[in-house]
């Protein structure tokens, strides 16, 4: 397959540059032709030409201008979102997983080597929850100078250690200060040590009604029922994980129009790199034993009507592979194509409050396109196949 030359971007068959300039999406409009688009809406059109003016979608139609980009026979849908990863968790020269230490400067370019990989993967927003290197690499994809998804970061994650509800109030004054995008508290202990809530009612109270006063999100790790029921209760706006959420907890998410973030590619990834962690075989065991209640939660929380949005937990060895997470929701945990696809976009965008901006294929919406080889709704395999990525309106990925 030869190399295709695109606006300001030479991109070789596996998707990977040769000569990169990210500076400003091509002036002239860009005309997409296409045979089948999923909206992001759960609407499936076509025979459309999308035009692209700057950063933006300006019309989907039917059109006879000659395509900068012919998609036919490809299925295009909105970028996806993914609420939940990790940028700067990495393997290391000998495959062992690092999250932490390190040389700051190693430690950037390797959150920036995971930003590039899971944008050629089809996600063009993620929210990393998070380390204060996500926001450098945030920040230096935001000026242009990396090639990188829309980044959302927390900046640091807020435990039961970091004091009294006036500390954590603080804190919360303080992440907002320097610079976060939304706020992760952990109101429970992980899976491997039982998921029992660790955050009193009055510490989840404080950090997210003061996140509320501050602007700002709060996405909530809770394994277990009652650090869970205390997060819904205290207003904070997402649930992630949720193994063992109870459907009088779930009909209380849906009620208050809290969403619901379980994920499985942790599981499975931790399970299939097991060398490169350094978990006991315990807790090894504990995790395998997490992935049935996680598919039965899902599908409890989709009879329920609860808003469930996408994220993969995606940490070293995950990341570029994000999209499992998509098969394991619809293979194993049996949901429907697409509402899987509908998590991964606009369900997802409503979630980080851009859901005017992002996660749609309509006029006025963000220039955020992903393609696959092959249609989901038929073959959820088919998002292993990502053959384009557009992001703002500039081609990072052209493969046919």
């Amino acid at each position: 397959m030869k190399r295709k030359v695109l606006p300001g971007l030479l991109i070789c068959a596996g998707g990977l540059a040769s000569a990169v300039s990210f500076a400003q999406a091509p002036a002239r409009p860009i005309v997409i032709q296409t045979s089948t688009i999923l909206d992001g809406q759960g609407g499936v059109l076509k025979n459309r030409q999308i035009v692209i003016e700057g950063s933006q979608i300006r019309t989907v139609a039917a059109g006879k201008a000659k395509p900068d980009y012919d998609l036919r026979g490809l299925t295009v849908m909105p970028g996806w979102i993914d609420t939940h990863i990790h940028l700067n968790w990495h393997m290391d020269a000998n495959r062992k997983s690092v999250s932490a230490g390190g040389k700051p400067e190693d430690n950037a370019l390797y959150t920036a080597e995971d930003a590039w990989i899971t944008l050629l993967g089809g996600f063009t927003t993620v929210q990393s929850v998070g380390a204060a290197i996500d926001a450098s690499v945030r920040d230096m994809v935001n000026r242009g100078f990396l090639p990188g998804p829309r980044i959302l970061t927390s900046f640091r994650q807020i435990q039961a250690n970091a004091g009294d509800p006036d500390a954590l109030r603080a804190l919360v004054r303080q992440t907002k200060q320097d610079g976060a995008d939304v706020i992760k508290l952990f109101a429970t202990t992980g899976l491997g040590a039982g998921g029992n809530q660790s955050m009193s009612d009055q510490q989840i109270q404080a950090v997210c009604s003061e996140a509320k006063a501050v602007g700002l999100r709060s996405v909530v790790h809770a394994i277990g029922d009652a650090g869970a029921r205390a997060a819904v209760l205290a207003g904070c706006t997402s649930i992630e994980h949720g193994t063992f959420l109870t459907d009088e907890t779930l009909r209380l998410m849906a009620e208050r129009g809290t969403y619901f973030d379980p994920n499985l590619l942790v599981l499975h990834n931790y399970l299939d790199n097991r060398d490169s962690f350094t978990f006991n075989q315990q807790t090894l065991d504990t995790l395998e034993k997490g992935i049935a209640p996680t598919e039965d939660v899902l599908r409890r929380a989709r009879s329920l009507k609860v808003k469930v949005v996408f994220g993969t937990d995606a940490v070293a060895g995950s990341h570029g592979r994000n999209a499992e997470e998509f098969i394991y929701r619809v293979r194993d945990a049996h949901d429907k194509p697409m509402d899987a696809l509908l998590s991964a976009t606009s369900v997802s965008a409503e979630s980080l409050n851009l859901g005017k901006e992002i996660g749609t294929l309509a006029p006025g919406f963000q220039a955020d396109l992903v393609a696959t080889d092959g249609n989901p709704l038929e073959d959820i395999t088919a998002v292993r196949r990502v053959v384009f990525v557009m992001k703002g309106g500039k081609v990072y990925r052209y493969q046919r």
